[in-house]
């Protein structure tokens, strides 16, 4: 477990964008059981969180015409118990942090793993992300 000192200024970039923090299994649970298309980004010390994950988020949210109904994030590695929980509803995807998801209906729209995160400029990112957001989250 990483110290809070040290990720506090990590998760204030996601939560200052308007991502709702989820800290527990039950904050988690409260989070799925919402109403349309759910975004979760799992947070993560790491380089391409810094580089790619976060930045991405945040420019195609702010990018897309089209949004999900609902955005949050828990922090791999500091709130285990709620990143385990939201892990269980991506499989069959292994656990990857950083990663993103969308949700409806507690079910699984589309993963992006860190394998598809490492490397890539945030703007390639964010591009993809908004193309995700125009597929699944355009009210016709």
């Amino acid at each position: 477990m990483y110290p809070e000192h040290l990720v506090a200024p990590m998760r204030q970039e996601l939560v200052e964008a308007g991502f709702e923090e989820l800290r527990t299994p039950e904050e988690v649970e409260a989070f799925l059981d919402r109403e349309g298309v759910l975004f979760i980004v799992i947070n993560s010390v790491c380089g391409c969180a810094a580089a790619s994950a976060r930045p991405a988020a945040i420019m195609a949210l702010a990018q897309s015409p089209y949004k999900p109904d609902h955005i949050a994030t828990v922090f791999a590695g500091v709130d285990i118990e709620a990143t385990k929980k939201v892990r269980e509803y991506l499989l069959p995807y292994p656990p990857s942090s950083p990663s993103m998801a969308l949700l409806k209906n507690r079910q699984l729209l589309h993963m992006i793993e860190r394998h598809e995160i490492e490397g890539v400029p945030a703007e390639i990112l964010a591009q993809r992300l908004t193309q995700l957001f125009e597929q699944y989250c355009k009210k016709d």
